[in-house]
């Protein structure tokens, strides 16, 4: 059997009250998915362990099969190891946005949803001018880079806080803190991160690409901001903990980064870009060539939750719907190519309910669909459905790639 897990990041809701109280699945018009969950079987996904805070990269890690709670050692090295930069066993990575500050307001998770070459370009200004002995800076994505501090000297026993979580709030109550302020190497790297936070501004704001930015309309990336460090974690591969041997294609490289830990290979696929124009068609035909010569693929799709942070419920629905028509459909009519042999999981890795524009911890929404184990439901594609089916609640990720493939 050949297995695909198609991910629709931040996809889950509470209802809203502008769609008559229904959820973006249900108010969506998505056939496709409606018809996998009529002849698949659902359930729900506790994919953040309690105690756990509700991050894509707990909630990414548990669907591909592992436990965060024993695994995951921070954001920071996963995206890392996608960034290809090297760490030493001491040295602490940590996710750096650039983020748009206004009134000491944190506006902006994404400077606007600024380029990858623009924020190149700031993120090694950034090195340029604030490199110093155990601190380095390394281009990534978008909005997304990284920040390597050297362990000898620096600690990952503080307290961060994801910007996207504390929008339209006050950034100075978000600096880190040491976890134990008793804790010297731990205050130290706290007091260093906020003085790197603070000194990026000027630097940032004063840059030619911000001033172009500014005069275009669009906002500006003013500060840094570093989150979820940690070190370079050390993970049983997938195709040992599982027996499949796979790829995992996506536009983030968190994703790739949790790939790449458990050991399936990256597929960059051009003109991926995380955003409601990202290359779906490119994403597919990558996805169907993986699984001709191997076993499993995990492909994830982050538009939809970006939408979601953005509170835009409309905008929402339809990235769901588009994920609906340019990857669930091909996908399933891929099937014949695979002698009835595909088996397809669909999910989101967590909520991103519109109305608090972050993520939450719910349970969420899965369908298994077995080509040779059809069933005849009628259903759509919902939280609710998902809580009356076929499995109940399935309490880790672990029991449910297990489950998925054995379905």
């Amino acid at each position: 059997m050949k297995y695909i897990i198609l991910v629709c990041d931040g996809a889950a809701d509470w209802p809203i009250e502008e769609l008559g109280n229904k959820t973006i699945f249900e108010a969506s018009r998505t056939p496709y998915l409606d018809k996998i969950a009529s002849i698949g079987r659902m359930g729900l996904l506790k994919t953040v362990p309690d105690g756990m805070k509700p991050g894509s990269e707990c909630a990414n890690m548990s669907i591909m099969g592992y436990r965060p709670e024993q695994n995951l050692t921070g954001r920071g090295p996963l995206e890392a190891l996608s960034a290809g930069v090297s760490l030493k066993e001491s040295d602490i990575a940590f996710r750096c946005n650039l983020i748009t500050i206004e009134d000491d307001l944190i506006k902006d998770y994404s400077s606007g949803h600024i380029t990858t070459e623009e924020g190149g370009v700031l993120i090694n200004y950034i090195q340029s001018n604030l490199k110093k002995d155990g601190i380095d800076f390394f281009p990534g994505v978008q909005y997304r880079h990284i920040l390597r501090l050297d362990g000898n000297i620096y600690s990952e026993e503080i307290d961060t806080t994801p910007p996207h979580d504390v929008l339209d709030q006050d950034y100075k109550q978000f600096l880190p803190k040491p976890k134990d302020i008793k804790d010297e190497k731990a205050n130290k790297t706290a007091t260093d991160i906020i003085e790197l936070i603070e000194q990026s501004s000027n630097l940032l704001i004063n840059h030619e690409i911000n001033k172009k930015r500014q005069s275009q309309g669009k906002r500006m990336a003013t500060h840094i901001f570093p989150w979820s460090g940690g070190k370079k974690p050390n993970i049983e591969p997938f195709s040992k903990k599982f027996g499949l041997n796979g790829s995992v294609i996506s536009a983030v490289d968190l994703i790739f980064g949790i790939g790449i830990a458990v050991g399936l290979e990256p597929i960059y696929v051009e003109g991926a870009t995380g955003l409601p124009d990202t290359n779906y068609k490119g994403k597919v035909k990558a996805a169907l060539k993986q699984l001709e010569h191997k076993e499993f693929v995990y492909l994830h799709i982050e538009a939809i939750d970006e939408m979601a942070h953005s509170g835009d419920y409309q905008k929402k629905m339809k990235a769901l719907e588009d994920f609906d028509q340019f990857i669930v459909k091909p996908i399933f009519e891929a099937e014949d190519k695979f002698n009835q042999e595909l088996c397809i999981a669909i999910l989101p890795d967590h909520p991103t309910p519109c109305k608090i524009r972050t993520h939450s911890k719910d349970p969420v929404p899965f369908v298994i669909y077995n080509p040779q184990k059809k069933i005849n439901k009628s259903r759509i594609f919902s939280e609710k459905n998902a809580e009356k089916g076929d499995y109940g609640l399935i309490e880790n990720g672990e029991s449910f790639m297990n489950l998925f493939i054995k379905s």
